[in-house]
């Protein structure tokens, strides 16, 4: 690894303008968990990709630690450790799948350390992406090396010229439960939907969100479920000690009667943005969910588009969409 410089912001608008003024070669970082010993340790690096020379961390800005409820909403920090996720009883409570979501995450040792924002924002597994001598798309390159290569892990849903998965399972969790996120910029603070947060290749290669060089993620805000709200998150993984998902689904709907009314369906492990299966959703409405829950998940047929060794993954979306549902209902 390459020395850098550490600095320690006070506040988000120093941390912004410390962005600002060393530019794309600077990077935010709290735990560190993917930043510091995964992509700078394995000196993942490209023309479209600069090597981070200049570290600022976020863990000494308070307004960016903690977990709040208040007017009918969680807000988490940016900073908050995922042990701080998956401890809270008010997360535990009112908003589980966020909770078991965060839990899913690496080790317990891991997250004492990993942030919410770390998660959601970290760059993807993909060992073509990881690996050093891979000039792939998405580090500036020009070739996905996972169309002729070891695609078993890779995208079955909206791929084109980049292949990727987007590895976060708390996104996951935080699109279902509709959240909104916090950005800090050089022109102010705005609020942007998780429906809208995330970036996959066909819109930019090389990145998975929205965020510039010169932004930060401040915080999550998560509505109050709304009555008669159901919600279950589950995780397929190779290794089930701790691993990455193969898939995972998050599911957040209302119910009457066992009759579907509104929600949403998102997947995590299968596409280079968490994918709202919107195909399951829409075959839902109006209908009892235990009945028309096997119909609804196998839709998830029509949108994939597997590669030549990641087929087995469109079988388990559908089985675990289905699981979701249905077990949501207990």
């Amino acid at each position: 690894m390459k020395s850098f410089e550490l600095y320690d912001a006070t506040s988000v608008q120093e941390a912004v303008a410390l962005l600002s003024k060393f530019g794309p070669t600077s990077k935010v970082v709290a735990g560190g968990s993917d930043l510091v010993t995964g992509i700078m340790k394995d000196w993942v690096r490209g023309k479209g990709m600069p090597y981070p020379e200049k570290l600022i961390d976020i863990t000494t800005i308070p307004e960016m630690v903690g977990i709040k409820v208040a007017n009918n909403a969680l807000t988490v920090g940016a900073a908050t450790t995922l042990s701080s996720i998956v401890d809270s009883a008010d997360i535990k409570k009112t908003w589980p799948i966020l909770s078991q979501s965060a839990e899913s995450v690496a080790s317990p040792l891991i997250r004492n350390f990993a942030t919410l924002g770390g998660n959601i924002n970290q760059r993807p597994r993909c060992w073509f992406f990881r690996g050093e001598n891979f000039a792939c798309y998405k580090k500036g390159g020009d070739f996905c090396f996972a169309v002729t290569g070891d695609n078993r892990y890779h995208a079955i849903i909206g791929g084109e010229l980049c292949y990727i998965v987007h590895p976060s399972d708390t996104a996951t969790a935080l699109l279902a439960l509709n959240a909104k996120a916090t950005i800090a910029g050089p022109s102010g603070q705005r609020e942007v939907p998780f429906d809208t947060y995330f970036t996959g290749p066909r819109e930019d290669v090389l990145r998975e969100n929205l965020l510039k060089h010169d932004e930060l993620l401040v915080n999550v805000t998560v509505p109050q479920p709304a009555a008669n709200t159901r919600m279950a998150f589950f995780k397929l993984k190779d290794r089930q000690v701790y691993d990455f998902a193969l898939c995972s689904v998050a599911a957040v709907f209302t119910e009457e009667n066992g009759v579907w009314k509104d929600g949403r369906v998102v997947l995590g492990g299968v596409s280079p943005v968490p994918y709202r299966a919107k195909v399951v959703e829409e075959a839902l409405a109006g209908k009892n969910i235990k009945q028309a829950a096997k119909d609804a998940a196998g839709r998830i047929r029509t949108v994939a588009r597997p590669m030549s060794l990641n087929g087995y993954k469109v079988d388990i979306a559908v089985g675990l969409i289905e699981r979701v549902l249905t077990s949501a209902l207990v």
